[in-house]
């Protein structure tokens, strides 16, 4: 069997590159790699500061920029590579965290978002009313 990482165990021909939708899937940073294709088509992922395509091939030591919802970025630098998928304990050593902790500011931020997502939804009453002040009836 063939063991498709780049650790130092793998054998005669470790990987050299790898392309980002495909690592970011198998790193477990997207759920899956249509989702990691979506977010780099979007411009949501940079490599060592440069926008990348879902094609980009990474290495190595490059760092991975990855803006999440809510203005949240998340920082990390490319370890070792793998092109298939892995237990997540062995996919977490793919990659260094290196994302700041958040400031005061952001972290009362998150909480205001989070308040404002649990408000109760509409009864019957409240939903006539909402039509009847859009115009419907």
């Amino acid at each position: 069997m063939h063991d498709r990482t780049a650790r130092p165990e793998a054998g005669a021909n470790p990987l050299q590159s790898v392309r980002i939708d495909v690592w970011l899937d198998v790193a477990c940073l997207f759920r899956t790699r249509s989702e990691a294709q979506r977010a780099a088509k979007g411009g949501k992922v940079e490599i060592n500061g440069q926008r990348a395509k879902p094609h980009r091939e990474i290495r190595p030591g490059d760092e991975i920029r990855i803006t999440r919802g809510n203005g949240v970025t998340q920082v990390v630098a490319v370890t070792a590579l793998a092109e298939r998928h892995l237990p997540k304990a062995d996919a977490r050593a793919l990659y260094d965290d290196r994302t700041p902790p958040p400031t005061r500011e952001e972290r009362e931020f998150r909480m205001l978002l989070r308040r404002a997502g649990r408000a109760p939804a509409p009864d019957k009453q409240q939903r006539r009313q909402l039509r009847r002040l859009k115009g419907r009836t």
